[in-house]
């Protein structure tokens, strides 16, 4: 890429992130997955790497969350509230260790200390207390300016409004995370897409008294500002929150090595689906406070401190139908219709059953329960059959010979390479003969891969196609609409 073509392609990347971030803390919407608003991020980050002209104060190297809604007053946050970089396999938090100890200018034997603590997927709040009183409620806002939600904080049980501890500081900003339990979000799953969204809305309600009607609950995990800290580490600091009055997570742990790490890890993943909150991975930080402030901060994350984001997410939901979608190479896939189920703050009601064989394997039918898993937060597919749950009158799922659309014939191609039939079953109709292929051609046609005809989506032409108005690609360019 020449420079031009850097500078376009930074600033679409840089558009989109900002659309994501007002989405998901401004709107409490979120349009993508974790995993692919974690891929922009470090798509941009890599790029402003590469290429130090690049620059934008939009950057994920220089904002957190989004701006401030006008609907609340602004504060400032006396000590900013930083986002967390994200490790995703051993290999990261080995490479991240050895930052630590090369920054510390240590050697492999010097032992580090971790608090691994559990990342609820919830929303980030700050409690400012002076002389044990809590004065004032913050939400993270852009990391450096939050909205006062003190009011709607108020309202939640798990928060004191006094400590009369002879140990709490003089003033203290306690941080922690907002949430639902997921027993809770049973009964608001109509209003709200996923339990963090129900917790963000409900948090940032103008009128209190909405808010207070919501089953709010609050983990405290860390803190911000404080006068005369007299604790030296992260773990009796955590133990000294419950002695407060705070909530604290039960799974924190203090581990030592990589490897401890990794095996803690886990093991609360296998737990995962039994908690009654939702977690998205978890947290580990330098234990003790004087490494910490020798460490500091990169950019708008901590050194000392890495999430290490779970690899796949799943749940058990039923089958209602299997419908077979035609593409426009005539391929024909199986999608399960499941009853909607929340995985990961995402709303799945499709899974993927890949093709005839996956079905055949795995003795997929119609009425089974399910177990379905969101690999890498991506296209949902089905893991495996809870066949204890079948009822005796299931009858297996046959795979259509003949085209569901046109009625052709079905076939599976031979591979000369493997010497063996495709998995893919296609229908063997040509041109446009075929209504789904047809459609799907057209879309194609008018796709930023083919055509790039702006304004023409996938829906139009659906639109176009039953009005009569297109029937093949030449009919577009005809069109007097």
């Amino acid at each position: 890429m020449n420079k031009t073509e850097t500078i376009n392609l930074y600033k679409k990347k840089i558009k989109l992130f900002k659309k994501y971030n007002l989405f998901y803390y401004e709107k409490s919407n979120p349009l993508v997955s974790d995993k692919i608003y974690d891929e922009l991020k470090n798509e941009i980050l890599k790029l402003e790497l590469n290429y130090n002209f690049l620059n934008s104060e939009n950057s994920p190297s220089k904002i957190v969350g989004y701006k401030p809604s006008k609907n609340f007053k602004k504060s400032n946050h006396k000590v900013p509230m930083l986002s967390l970089s994200n490790a995703f396999d051993k290999n990261d938090l080995i490479n991240f260790e050895k930052k630590i100890l090369n920054f510390l200018g240590k050697d492999e034997k010097f032992k580090l200390e971790y608090t691994a603590e559990p990342k609820i997927d919830g929303i980030s709040a700050s409690l400012i207390y002076k002389k044990g009183k809590f004065v004032m409620g913050l939400s993270r806002g852009d990391g450096k300016v939050g909205e006062e939600i003190t009011r709607n904080l108020i309202t939640i049980k798990d928060i004191p409004l006094d400590v009369s501890s002879k140990n709490f500081p003089e003033e203290i900003d306690i941080r922690g995370e907002v949430f639902i339990q997921n027993s809770d979000f049973e009964n608001l799953k109509n209003k709200f897409a996923n339990p963090r969204n129900a917790a963000s809305g409900s948090l940032r309600q103008k009128n209190s008294e909405e808010t207070k009607k919501i089953p709010l609950h609050f983990i405290a995990y860390s803190f911000g500002y404080v006068d005369k800290m007299l604790i030296n580490n992260q773990f009796d600091f955590l133990n000294k929150l419950k002695e407060w009055g705070f909530k604290t997570n039960p799974l924190n742990r203090l581990i030592s090595g990589i490897d401890n790490l990794i095996k803690n890890y886990e093991e609360i993943e296998k737990r995962r689906m039994q908690l009654n909150f939702d977690i998205d991975g978890m947290v580990y930080k330098i234990n003790d406070f004087n490494l910490q402030r020798r460490l500091g901060n990169v950019a708008n994350s901590p050194r000392w401190a890495i999430a290490h984001k779970f690899s796949a997410i799943s749940g058990v939901t039923k089958i209602k139908d299997i419908e077979i979608q035609i593409g426009r190479t005539g391929a024909l896939t199986p999608v399960a219709k499941v009853e909607p189920i929340n995985i990961g703050g995402v709303v799945v009601s499709n899974a993927t059953l890949h093709n005839e064989d996956e079905i055949i394997r795995k003795d997929i039918r119609i009425g089974d329960t399910v177990k379905i898993e969101r690999a890498g937060d991506v296209i949902p597919h089905i893991i495996e059959v809870d066949k204890s749950k079948r009822s005796k009158n299931i009858e297996k799922f046959i795979f259509p010979k003949n085209c569901p659309s046109c009625g052709s014939t079905t076939v599976k191609d031979f591979n000369n390479i493997t010497k063996k039939n495709d998995a893919v079953r296609r229908c063997t109709s040509e041109g446009y003969k075929c209504e789904k292929i047809a459609i799907e051609k057209i879309k194609h046609f008018v796709s930023k891969e083919a055509f790039n005809i702006e304004g023409f989506g996938k829906k139009i032409v659906e639109n176009f196609w039953y009005k009569n108005l297109i029937k093949l690609p030449q009919d577009i360019f005809n069109l007097d609409f």
